[in-house]
């Protein structure tokens, strides 16, 4: 896991990561740990486990961060590269296993994209 310690902060923030494997949204994560840690100390340990290839974030369509976790990824490179979905009714979001092809432009280098798909989920279908 690289260069963050694990403090109990970090630990708390894995242990969520680890037993769920949908997408997580800041909001969410602020709320069920109010008890634990402040926002500020949230999104400091967010940005280091991204960073570190832990975990990677996308924006839905309201513009909230939402977080889940990466596989293969590294601190020098992240490999894990999928469109999400956002249910539009129930506003569930979640990591898709399909491949989608980003396309090349010419005099264009891409660093990432991000995809995400709306629609209605199997539970509001």
């Amino acid at each position: 896991m690289g260069v963050i310690r694990k403090t109990k902060s970090v630990e708390t923030l894995l242990a969520i990561f680890k037993n769920n494997e949908d997408a997580v949204s800041a909001v969410q994560l602020i709320d069920l740990l109010k008890e634990k840690m402040n926002k500020t100390t949230i999104y400091r340990i967010l940005e280091r486990l991204e960073n570190d290839g832990v975990v990677h974030s996308f924006v839905d369509k309201n513009g909230l961060k939402w977080y889940a976790t990466c596989h293969g990824c590294s601190a020098t490179k992240h490999t894990d590269v999928h469109p999400h979905f956002q249910c539009q009714d129930c506003g569930k979001v979640d990591c898709l296993t399909i491949d989608m092809k980003i396309p090349t432009i010419p005099n264009r280098k891409i660093n990432f994209s991000q995809v995400l798909l709306i629609g209605k989920c199997e539970s509001c279908l």
